[in-house]
């Protein structure tokens, strides 16, 4: 199912935040062509999160360029330069996610590829914007985490900051930068302009706390207080959070303190009828019920509370997650094949079209794998010897 047929882009970005864009923008059938240094390629390709290598290269690389093609190219080559504006000006879209100036200084920033290809779509990822005394610092994910307040959100009131286990950051600036693209290009069909789509890390990590932060700005600026107690919202009442019991963990969402007690056979909890409590005095609820769910096994409370409707999870790791009917039903493991038949499992796009997964087998590319192939298509070395002839 290929919604962006005949779109084509090309992607100067690394590590995580741009390539996911891409990435999705490949998932809806866009053509990608990553551009790459002839000399290690996008540093991705050797950003190792564990011991597990694939053909030599880092797991995350290959998650996050399937389904791409790789060009690589010296930007800093006269000729190498002029193919690759020769193939933007062919381009639906172009992106990149490197600091403020470093576009500008290659001669490949958004007026000169606008003037190149009037109606392109040109998007960018920064760190922390183009203005300001923090423009130039490095847009690292757990950097942004630590600066914009969100690892004050996680863990217990006295304990340290935590930042989430995963590079949220990069993933969800991904996914505002795709949103950007599709409507600037619905934009270009409307009227036949391109657009200018700029989102910087801190403003995506800023909305991401959207609902936390709007409680500050209208709360007297209160900083959030977490819970002492099994915290896992600063601004939800009791029971909200994880309770150990005797063989594992259960989550508690929302739900009412007094029928939860009942439920529970937890005489302790009754005396907090009133719902204002729930909040006020969440950690003496909290320690009550911790003290409560360790005494049996999280089926036996599962049972109990699923058939009473309240919302409540186990907490699963990846063993147990697999073995879950609710996983294996969604089909989310996809298997990709690089060029030289390497196969590599990973993680499929979540959106389906119709009824139908948005998938590709195609693994990601070798670095500069398809120079060739794409110097063909687009009579890129044509292109080069006309544009040559004519300076001289």
């Amino acid at each position: 199912m290929n919604l962006l047929q005949d779109i084509l882009v090309v992607d100067f970005s690394q590590f995580l935040s741009g390539p996911s864009a891409a990435l999705r923008l490949a998932d809806l059938g866009a053509r990608v062509i990553k551009i790459e240094r002839p000399e290690g390629g996008d540093i991705c390709r050797h950003l190792y999160v564990s011991d597990v290598m694939i053909e030599e290269e880092s797991t995350i690389f290959h998650a996050i360029n399937r389904n791409k093609d790789s060009f690589a190219a010296d930007l800093k080559d006269a000729d190498d330069l002029e193919k690759v504006k020769q193939l933007l000006s062919k381009a639906d879209v172009v992106m990149h996610n490197f600091r403020p100036g470093v576009m500008e200084r290659i001669g490949l920033d958004y007026t000169t590829v606008k003037e190149l290809n009037p109606a392109v779509v040109y998007a960018s990822i920064s760190g922390y914007g183009n203005e300001g005394p923090w423009k130039d610092l490095p847009g690292q994910d757990l950097l942004l985490q630590a600066a914009s307040g969100l690892t004050w959100l996680s863990n217990n009131k006295d304990e340290s900051p935590t930042p989430m286990g995963v590079a949220v950051v990069d993933i969800m600036a991904g996914t505002h930068l795709t949103q950007g693209i599709l409507a600037a290009l619905y934009k270009r069909i409307v009227s036949g302009e391109g657009a200018l789509i700029e989102v910087s890390m801190f403003e995506t990590v800023l909305d991401f706390q959207f609902e936390v932060l709007t409680c500050y700005y209208n709360d007297g600026r209160q900083s959030p207080q977490r819970s002492a107690v099994n915290n896992a919202h600063a601004y939800v009442a009791a029971p909200y959070g994880i309770y150990t019991t005797k063989d594992n963990y259960i989550a508690l969402a929302m739900t009412d303190i007094v029928r939860l007690g009942e439920l529970l056979q937890c005489t302790s909890l009754l005396q907090f009828a009133n719902s204002s409590d729930w909040f006020n005095q969440r950690d003496e609820i909290k320690k009550i019920l911790a003290a409560h769910l360790i005494t049996n096994t999280t089926q036996y409370w599962l049972q109990i509370l699923e058939q009473a409707d309240v919302w409540c999870a186990p907490v699963l790791n990846y063993d147990q997650l697999m073995q879950e009917e609710g996983y294996r039903l969604l089909n989310m493991e996809l298997t990709v094949t690089t060029s030289t038949g390497v196969s590599v499992k990973t993680t499929r796009c979540p959106i389906s079209v119709d009824g139908r997964h948005l998938t590709s087998e195609k693994g990601a590319p070798r670095l500069g794998e398809h120079n060739e192939l794409i110097e063909d298509e687009f009579n890129l070395l044509k292109e080069l010897i006309a544009s040559t002839k004519k300076i001289k």
